[in-house]
């Protein structure tokens, strides 16, 4: 069950504390799944993302933005992953990146929907993703405080966004899944 907290009057304290949460690289991943010949998924990852965080008093000040290295693409085979690169498919001369910018978060407990816009290229389209709050967690000694930790899903249907290369051969839908740590901002 999903409540907009926006417009309950004693609206629950939001899960983590305010301020600006760093992306842990080491303990995030951004993973998608596509349909081959509409038969099988193919899985890959995207290896360069960076993330921001940002935690107000209210939840309508919590704020996400993303930001992804299409170049990184890793589907576990080379050459496919070059071809995807290449200008007839993804064309990541022309289409470096993609980046999310969220624009309202909703929920409550661990479940939350956070909606966006979502650019590729030159094209920017509405995304809702429905996300997952895991908690928070201690890092052992010497570590670099707490961690909070969240999983994001989501599906993109690629002509929305001018990818419609390869009709038949890859599936429209794109499922996207994003298992993202952030660190706990220093006590100031």
């Amino acid at each position: 069950m999903t409540n907009d907290i926006s417009s309950t009057a004693t609206a629950a304290p939001l899960p983590i504390a305010p301020g600006q949460w760093a992306m842990d690289p080491f303990h995030s991943a951004v993973n998608f799944t596509i349909r081959h010949l509409g038969i099988a998924k193919v899985r890959g990852r995207f290896g360069g993302v960076r993330a921001e965080l940002f935690v107000g008093e209210r939840v309508e000040d919590v704020r996400v933005s993303a930001t992804i290295d299409l170049a990184s693409i890793d589907t576990g085979n080379a050459d496919r992953d070059a071809h995807v690169r290449a200008s007839d498919l993804l064309d990541v001369a022309k289409r470096p990146t993609m980046t999310y910018r969220s624009s309202r978060v909703r929920g409550e407990g661990e479940d939350w929907t956070m909606e966006g816009e979502l650019t590729i290229g030159d094209v920017t389209r509405p995304v809702t993703l429905a996300v997952e709050f895991g908690g928070l967690g201690a890092m052992t000694a010497g570590g670099d405080g707490r961690h909070a930790g969240f999983e994001a899903t989501g599906e993109i249907r690629r002509s929305e966004f001018g990818l419609d290369f390869a009709p038949g051969l890859l599936g429209e839908v794109v499922k996207i899944q994003l298992d993202m740590q952030f660190v706990e901002p220093a006590a100031a």
